[in-house]
C-alpha cells in the first residue's frame, strides 16, 4: 500500500515538547482542500515537535479501512480520520475504541457523532449552513439578474454515502422550498464523485440533453470547476450561469476573479487540520476536549474574494 508520509518522525523530543506519541492520519483524497487541512496538521505538529504520519486512501473505503488497521498494529496513540464514505465511520470508531486508541474525525461528519464517546470527537463545520450559505446566494444573483419567473438549477452531488455531500444538497432544496427562492426548480441532480473531470462529462452530458440551467449547483469547488470547464467549451456565456461550489480553494477563486465562478464557500481547512491535530495530542495524553469542535463557514464572492485567497 502506497503511503505519503508528510511528517517525519523526529528522533528525540524536548522535555517541554508537546509531544503525544505517535499519531496515524488517513485522508480521504488528496484533492486542493484536503492538502490545504494536511498543511494544518502538518504546521501544528511542526509547532508541537509531534511525530505524525499521513496516508492518503484516494476515495477508497477499503483502503482507508486498511490504513486504520495499519496504525492500531502500529500501536499508534492516536488517530485521525477524514472518512472516505461517512456511512462506513461506525466501523472505524468501533475498531479504535476496541483498541483503545484515542480518534479524531476531521472535515467530513461521522454518521455516528452523536455515538463517538469520550475518546472520540469531531473537528469540522457544518455541511448544512454551507449548503445554505451557497444556494441562499445563488437565489440573490438569481433575483438580482431578474430570472424569478422559473430557473432551473443542476446539481452536482459529491459521494452520495457521504453526510458532506447529502448535508449540502438537502440545504440546496431547503432553500429552493422557501418563498423567497421557490422559483428555482431543479432540473436534475447526479453525483460526480468529488471529481473535477466526472463533473465536466455529467455537465457536457446534461448540455447534450438540452438544459439549459439559470445555476449549476456543486456540493465543492473542484466539480463546480469541471461544470465551467464543460459550460465553457460548449460555448455557453458565463455571464448568463451562477455557477457555484464550496471550499474556496484557490484554484476556484482564481475562477471567481475571471468571472467563471459567482459563488463559495470558505472552510477554513487550516483551521480543521490545526485543531484535529491538537485534540488528538490532547486525547493521546488523557484529556478532553470539546466536540463537535464547529468551525464556522464564510461566503465568498467576487467582492470579498482578494480577502480569502491569503488564508488558503
Amino acid at each position: 500500500m502506497k503511503q505519503v508520509a508528510l511528517i517525519a518522525v523526529l528522533a528525540t523530543m524536548s522535555a517541554s515538547s508537546a509531544f503525544a506519541g505517535n499519531i496515524g492520519a488517513s485522508i480521504s483524497h488528496s484533492d486542493s482542500n484536503l492538502v490545504v487541512l494536511v498543511k494544518g496538521m502538518q504546521e501544528a505538529a511542526d509547532k508541537a515537535q509531534q511525530p505524525l504520519q499521513v496516508e492518503f486512501a484516494e476515495g477508497d473505503v477499503s483502503r482507508q479501512l486498511s490504513q486504520v488497521q495499519n496504525f492500531i498494529a502500529a500501536k499508534v496513540d492516536a488517530i485521525i480520520v477524514n472518512a472516505v464514505e461517512t456511512s462506513a465511520t461506525p466501523t472505524i470508531t468501533k475498531m479504535a475504541a476496541d483498541a483503545g486508541i484515542p480518534l479524531v474525525y476531521v472535515n467530513n461528519t461521522p454518521s455516528d457523532l452523536k455515538e463517538l464517546g469520550p475518546k472520540a470527537a469531531f473537528v469540522g463545520s457544518d455541511e448544512y449552513v454551507a449548503g445554505t450559505l451557497q444556494a441562499t446566494e445563488v437565489c440573490r444573483l438569481l433575483k438580482e439578474a431578474g430570472k424569478t419567473e422559473e430557473a432551473g438549477i443542476l446539481i452536482i452531488q459529491g459521494i452520495l454515502a457521504n453526510e458532506t455531500a447529502v448535508l449540502r444538497s438537502k440545504a440546496i432544496h431547503d432553500v429552493a422550498a422557501t418563498p423567497d427562492c421557490k422559483f428555482m426548480k431543479v432540473l436534475d441532480e447526479q453525483s460526480a464523485n468529488w471529481d473535477p473531470v466526472k463533473a465536466q462529462d455529467l455537465m457536457t452530458n446534461w448540455i447534450t440533453a438540452g438544459h439549459t440551467p439559470a445555476a449549476v449547483i456543486a456540493n465543492n469547488d473542484e466539480m463546480a470547476i469541471g461544470a465551467v470547464n464543460s459550460l465553457k467549451a460548449a460555448g455557453l456565456d458565463m455571464k448568463d450561469i451562477v455557477v457555484a461550489g464550496i471550499d474556496a480553494t484557490r484554484e476556484a477563486m482564481h475562477y471567481m476573479q475571471q468571472g467563471d465562478l459567482k459563488v463559495t464557500v470558505f472552510q477554513d481547512a487550516i483551521g480543521q487540520g490545526r485543531n484535529s491535530l491538537e485534540d488528538a495530542m490532547k486525547l493521546a495524553k488523557g484529556e478532553a476536549v470539546q466536540s463537535p469542535d464547529w468551525i464556522p463557514y464564510e461566503l465568498v464572492t467576487p467582492t470579498n474574494v482578494e480577502t480569502y485567497l491569503a488564508k488558503n
